[in-house]
C-alpha cells in the first residue's frame, strides 16, 4: 500500500532566513506554498509574493450597502409610507437620521468583513492533513514552518528536499497521507 506524498516541510528558527527562504523558494517556481508561523513576520507577504486582498473593497461595499440601506429605509417610513408629523420636524430630516445611517454603515461594514474573511480563507476548514506532523505542531509555540504542497507543478521529492536543506531549514520532512 503506497501513501501518497502531501508537502515538504522544514522548520526555521530564525524570521530573517524564513523570509530569505520564502523568497527563493518563490524564485525558484514554486506557487503552492506556506508559511506558519507562531506570530506575525513584517516582510513576509511580500517575499511571498502575495498579493493584496481585495477585503477592504468587499467592507467598503458593505458600508456603501448599509448606508443606501439606512437612507432608504429612513426615506420610506418617513416620507412615504408612515407619515407622521413629530414636532414639526420635516418627512426626511436628515439632521436626524445620522445616527441611524451610521450604526447601519457600521454594522454592514462589520458583517461584510467578517463573512468576506471567511469566504477569502476558505473557511471554516476542520482539517487540515499536516495537523498531526510533530514538528507542524511546533509553529505555534516557537518554529517557522515552511510547507511546499506537492499539488505544485515544480514539486520533486528529490529537488524540494534538496532546496528547503540548501536554505537552511533544521528539519526537512516529507507529510504523507
Amino acid at each position: 500500500m503506497s501513501t501518497k506524498p502531501i508537502a515538504v516541510l522544514g522548520n526555521y528558527k530564525d524570521p530573517d532566513l524564513l523570509i530569505t527562504a520564502a523568497s527563493r523558494i518563490r524564485e525558484s517556481g514554486y506557487k503552492d506554498f506556506d508559511i506558519f508561523t507562531p506570530y506575525p513576520v513584517h516582510g513576509l507577504d511580500k517575499a511571498m509574493g502575495v498579493k493584496r486582498t481585495i477585503l477592504p473593497y468587499i467592507s467598503f461595499g458593505g458600508g456603501i450597502f448599509g448606508l443606501a440601506n439606512a437612507i432608504f429605509l429612513i426615506w420610506w417610513t418617513g416620507a412615504d409610507h408612515y407619515k407622521l408629523n413629530i414636532g414639526g420636524k420635516p418627512l426626511f430630516a436628515f439632521q436626524f437620521s445620522i445616527p441611524v445611517m451610521f450604526e447601519l454603515t457600521i454594522l454592514l461594514t462589520a458583517i461584510s468583513t467578517f463573512l468576506g474573511l471567511w469566504f477569502l480563507c476558505g473557511l471554516p476548514k476542520w482539517y487540515s492533513p499536516l495537523q498531526n506532523d510533530k514538528g507542524f505542531m511546533s509553529a505555534v509555540d516557537n518554529t517557522f514552518v515552511v510547507g511546499i504542497m506537492a499539488t505544485d507543478q515544480r514539486f520533486s521529492l528529490e529537488a524540494t528536499k534538496k532546496l528547503m536543506t540548501e536554505l537552511g531549514a533544521d528539519d526537512v520532512r516529507l507529510v504523507q497521507e
